[in-house]
């Protein structure tokens, strides 16, 4: 598939029906940057609520620069805007904090939540050949975080929190060399974080032999990160679970999205998540489980369908 700067996903044309016309819901999804992972799954999403629809809606996706740029402008778009971030911005743009400091707008309290997405979730990989079975082992050791992405800038956290600073070499490369550099033994490890299964761990564990690290429950309390299960079998050669972290990301709307549409999109979402799975294997790990990494409100329009289903919900998303 080809993937633009902005890709649109264009309903059928309205079916007549004796004197009447079925009415077109047109919504713009505004992701990630293009070529991302997570601009892939706006796509996969779009095409899903056209099929899932029989046509009735349209969805534009959009390019991003980022989840703070995607909050920013709500203030700007109508009802038929829908975005992803991770739950944190939200209550950071709702008390004016961080990145939203002196930028609060009344337009953030009325941001609602629909329904989770896949998670960015942290990898720890080592080669087989480096025989690191665990942080500890990583003393003397090369890795490469890369720069300036969420995972780089994690990566570098946790080094820190473990007692690595300084005990670990930093490579200065790219994360796009990262298996490559593995498999000429530059490195003994990188770290990356995307929704699982990642292309990259994918590639460096059939290539290379690879160990994914996992955390134990100290250090995922230290990291103050959502702690996340990457079932056994997920890579080549891994016969355990990983115990990682991730960071929540979550599609949201707001107050000025009618009920029936906010209703149709998180039906139509959970109804063809399977079949979404059949394509690409992120999302099998979506649950409603995830529900519960929704801090703020919930769409009254998909508060109905969470009914239905009888979803767990709290007083907090209500």
């Amino acid at each position: 598939m080809t993937f633009l700067r902005s890709v649109s996903v264009i309903a059928a044309a309205a079916i007549v029906l004796g004197s009447g016309a079925a009415a077109e819901t047109r919504v713009t999804y505004k992701s990630a940057k293009a070529g991302s992972s997570y601009f892939q799954m706006a796509v996969q999403i779009a095409e899903a609520m056209k099929k899932g629809t029989g046509g009735d809606v349209s969805v534009t996706v959009e390019e991003s620069q980022g989840s703070v740029q995607n909050v920013m402008e709500v203030r700007a778009r109508g009802g038929d805007y829908v975005f992803t971030t991770p739950p944190a911005l939200i209550g950071l743009a709702q008390g004016g904090k961080a990145m939203f400091e002196g930028k609060g707008d009344p337009a953030f309290d009325e941001i609602r939540a629909l329904f989770p997405i896949p998670s960015l979730t942290m990898h720890f990989v080592m080669s087989a050949d480096s025989g690191v079975q665990s942080f500890a082992d990583m003393e003397g050791k090369t890795i490469l975080l890369g720069s300036g992405s969420f995972g780089a800038r994690e990566g570098a956290k946790y080094i820190e929190l473990f007692g690595l600073e300084g005990k670990v070499t930093v490579a200065d490369s790219e994360l796009s060399n990262a298996v490559n550099a593995l498999k000429n033994g530059q490195i003994d490890g990188f770290v990356t974080a995307g929704s699982w299964p990642a292309p990259n761990v994918i590639e460096a564990a059939a290539s290379t032999g690879v160990k994914v690290l996992s955390l134990d429950d100290t250090q995922i309390e230290m990291s103050k990160r959502t702690r996340l299960t990457i079932p056994a079998g997920t890579y080549a050669g891994q016969s355990e679970d990983i115990t990682t972290t991730s960071l929540p990301v979550v599609a949201y709307t707001t107050s000025k999205m009618d009920d029936d549409t906010a209703y149709l999109l998180t039906k139509t979402y959970w109804e063809t998540r399977e079949d979404m799975a059949g394509d690409a294997a992120w999302w099998a790990g979506v649950s409603t489980d995830m529900l519960s990494n929704i801090t703020s409100r919930i769409h009254p329009g998909a508060i109905r369908y969470y009914k239905e289903i009888g979803a767990p919900l709290n007083d907090a998303q209500m």
